[in-house]
């Protein structure tokens, strides 16, 4: 016989959404416009390139601005339950575990040039006569800043990098200190640390952006310029985008706070924030040591 008293726990069921298929748009357009845009870049030609790319950014911006807005409506509503904080702390915890594999990928690729190829090419296990024929008068040396056609690049040095590495690890380090602001209900010192985080995070961009033009204008460091170049673009690139997205979910959560928003028993939103730009912070470490260092 059923107990019509007893209580069960709400579980909500948010309505369809047009935004996954809106951000998928978005990649697409962005990883077109991007591969099109670096070969007219490359090559020195006008293109469309570059406008597809724009639009892509455009697309993904109106997708973040878009879902962002109907979470926040949702979550002040009201409408989540615990089973709901659980399921977004289990989603958080694997889209961040697939970013740590994306990432291995690229390590896993520079591992492979550095440990095995190279080595390889340039007489390891017997293959001297092998390097010979595919790469006349090749040294076995890293960074490989000579590229197939004789074409000689310069490695990027690590002082600008190293500002870079302590600007970051900083963002940390004040992060934190707004997450206990938080925990300890101080709006004040939440939103000081909060506000310095996103400036620091934009000084990193900031210094990145005027890495590549160096690399770019003085070394001749480009995409095209051997297994290098491309390790080197792709690993540090690709992080720059991960702070960038960092940096817009840490500017959203200023304006949230700023309204008046979280608690010490409602902050989720804020929380995967937090392990987002931490685990954004232990790449860019590891990337430091295997990319500028070693």
């Amino acid at each position: 016989m059923k107990n019509e008293n007893v209580e069960h726990e709400k579980y909500y069921v948010p309505d369809q959404s047009i935004w996954p298929i809106v951000g998928a748009v978005a990649l697409g357009l962005i990883a077109y416009g991007a591969a099109h845009y670096t070969i007219e870049w490359s090559n020195q030609e006008s293109g469309f390139g570059h406008w597809v790319l724009l639009a892509g950014i455009v697309v993904l911006l109106i997708m973040l601005t878009g879902w962002f807005r109907d979470q926040i409506r949702e979550s002040q509503q009201g409408l989540y339950s615990a089973q709901m904080s659980r399921s977004y702390r289990q989603g958080m915890s694997w889209f961040i575990f697939s970013e740590v594999m994306f990432f291995m990928a690229f390590f896993g690729a520079l591992f492979y040039a550095r440990m095995i190829a190279v080595p390889w090419l340039g007489g390891a296990s017997n293959n001297a006569m092998t390097g010979e024929v595919l790469w006349p008068a090749f040294e076995a040396i890293w960074p490989l800043t000579t590229t197939p056609d004789g074409t000689e690049t310069q490695a990027m040095g690590w002082g600008l990098p190293l500002m870079n590495t302590m600007i970051l690890i900083t963002s940390s380090v004040t992060l934190h200190f707004a997450h206990v602001g938080l925990e300890k209900d101080k709006r004040k010192s939440l939103t000081t640390w909060l506000a310095i985080t996103i400036a620091l995070g934009l000084i990193f961009l900031g210094f990145q952006m005027y890495e590549y033009v160096h690399a770019y204008r003085d070394l001749g460091l480009t995409l095209q310029s051997g297994i290098y170049g491309n390790t080197f673009f792709l690993l540090t690139g690709f992080h720059g985008m991960h702070v960038t997205l960092g940096a817009i979910m840490l500017i959203v959560m200023l304006a949230r706070v700023m309204k008046g928003h979280f608690s010490k028993n409602n902050q989720f939103a804020f929380e995967a924030s937090v392990w987002y730009w931490h685990f954004v912070d232990v790449v860019w470490v590891l990337l430091f040591f295997f990319v500028y260092i070693i």
